[in-house]
């Protein structure tokens, strides 16, 4: 093995940024928060060096420093998916969901940005073109916003020229009538309007706002209910209105979990997340599914790390540009993209891999 391609370090971060929303928190149908954890990994090899990352807690970087660490240095940097397949053995005690996932994402995706650098050319060309852009729609429109600050945000993403935005609802249902109302006076009659619930119902209550969803316009129903529930998404799918996509995916943590959604028909667009799904070499394998479903995927969130895989997929209709993932992406690495007039991301073709480079202020 030359020792050019050899991996030889693997380094760890841990970066936690805290919301801007009100009283310092945001909140979604089940869940509220207040700051953001990223876990970034490094990769090094022939003096280039390639980055990946994750969201989820410090105990990401434990496992990555405690178990995969040891098992990316030293192997062939041009070779990622081998490098893929002895994390997933060596994990099975552990356990290859959660945190484990994450962990071997933000490796995988570190080790492919390190191949795409150490033959100098954009990660897109190395993943596979298939796209010239990505298509993104504003995410964000949390449940504790008011209607200033809920009108201000989805609109703002309209002036950006983003066609399509979501809000979050579920978390007081009694209010989502007025939000939903309030939202479209701010995007006005051509935007697409989503929601996503993160679960927040159950399926008879789920399928009585589906239905008023699409009165309202809505085209898209994201987790109505827990995407544990498979049989529970699919009959919202069946009986659903037409029009009105249900979606879900995010919380996929291995090929199997997708291969379950569509196994159960359970939804329309699959929403695989790079930074939990098992990196770039796991993503690429939904959208092979996806297109032997004839279905279509959508990234969650992750916008400057997704874009290459998404312009990579075959099957890909979007990403989501969310509120806190874009900020939090701005704020720690250099090379960030910003939305394209018709709402749309273009990895920067004149750089290599990912684009994306550490902040000095950040590594220190």
């Amino acid at each position: 093995m030359s020792p050019t391609t050899t991996v030889e370090a693997i380094d760890v971060s841990v970066h936690t940024i805290p919301t801007d929303g009100p009283d310092g928190k945001e909140a979604d149908g089940t869940l509220e928060w207040d700051s953001t954890t990223c876990v970034i990994v490094q990769a090094r090899a022939g003096g280039r060096t390639g980055l990946g990352y994750t969201y989820g807690p410090e105990a990401v970087a434990t496992y990555v420093q405690g178990k995969l660490a040891s098992i990316a240095c030293g192997s062939d940097a041009l070779r990622p998916r081998a490098t893929w397949a002895a994390m997933q053995v060596a994990s099975r005690n552990a356990g290859t969901t959660g945190v484990v996932s994450m962990a071997i994402s933000a490796v995988d995706n570190a080790l492919w940005d390190l191949l795409a650098r150490l033959l100098d050319v954009p990660l897109v060309t190395v993943l596979g073109d298939v796209h010239e852009h990505a298509n993104i729609y504003g995410s964000g429109g949390f449940c504790n916003y008011d209607q200033g600050r809920l009108q201000e945000q989805l609109s703002g993403w309209v002036a950006q020229g983003i066609p399509r935005v979501k809000m979050k609802v579920g978390r007081e249902p009694e209010r989502d009538r007025d939000r939903v109302r309030w939202a479209r006076e701010a995007i006005g009659a051509d935007t697409e309007l989503l929601v996503d619930a993160n679960g927040a119902y159950r399926v008879k209550e789920a399928q009585q706002w589906a239905q008023w969803y699409a009165d309202q316009g809505v085209v898209w129903l994201e987790e109505p209910v827990s995407s544990d529930d498979l049989h529970g998404l699919a009959q919202i799918r069946r009986e659903g209105p037409p029009g009105l996509a249900i979606t879900a995916g995010e919380y996929g943590w291995d090929i199997f979990h997708f291969q379950g959604l569509l196994e159960h028909d359970a939804v329309d667009v699959v929403q695989p997340d790079v930074t939990r799904c098992g990196g770039y070499t796991s993503f690429l394998r939904v959208d092979a599914l996806c297109r032997a479903r004839n279905l279509a995927l959508s990234a969650h969130c992750a916008p400057s790390q997704s874009v290459h895989a998404v312009c990579a997929c075959e099957t890909a209709v979007h990403i989501e540009y969310f509120h806190d993932h874009a900020r939090i992406e701005s704020q720690l690495f250099d090379g960030t993209l910003e939305p394209q007039p018709g709402g749309r991301l273009v990895p920067d073709r004149s750089r290599p891999g990912n684009g994306l480079e550490l902040k000095a202020r950040a590594a220190s």
